[in-house]
């Protein structure tokens, strides 16, 4: 419960909007939100790696875009027509905004990638409190 909560709050209430609009444009802008982000973890982390493990992989899904990539890999490898025809798989340039493709209603494309981009933090921070 406590990582949650200092996920949310990281994430949530420290993220101004500059730093949402600008971070997957700008190196500068996910890392000054890489480190804000990290902050409510100094009161829970028992070490340094942990910490470290959690700035460096937010700034890596957020500057980057992960879960764009996750979406996408998981759509294509659990749709079984590829095996069929690869033809029929929407390419990267027409999923690249979500991972979707363009006939996923875009309030729901949107809502799924958000909650990809958190499982992925979450998942990373279990690990890196859990076991570093």
């Amino acid at each position: 419960m406590d990582q949650l909560i200092c996920h949310l709050i990281g994430d949530y209430v420290l993220q101004s909007h500059w730093m949402a609009t600008r971070k997957t444009k700008e190196g500068f802008a996910a890392w000054l939100h890489a480190a804000v982000y990290t902050l409510p973890f100094l009161l829970i982390a028992n070490n340094g790696r942990a910490i470290f493990v959690i700035q460096v992989s937010h700034y890596l899904i957020d500057r980057f875009g992960a879960a764009r990539f996750v979406v996408y890999a998981k759509n294509y490898l659990l749709n079984p027509s590829w095996l069929r025809d690869e033809k029929n798989f929407p390419s990267w340039e027409e999923c690249k905004a979500t991972g979707f493709p363009a006939d996923v209603p875009q309030w729901l494309a949107v809502w799924l990638l958000i909650i990809t981009d958190n499982t992925l933090h979450l998942t990373i921070n279990y690990i890196a409190l859990r076991w570093l």
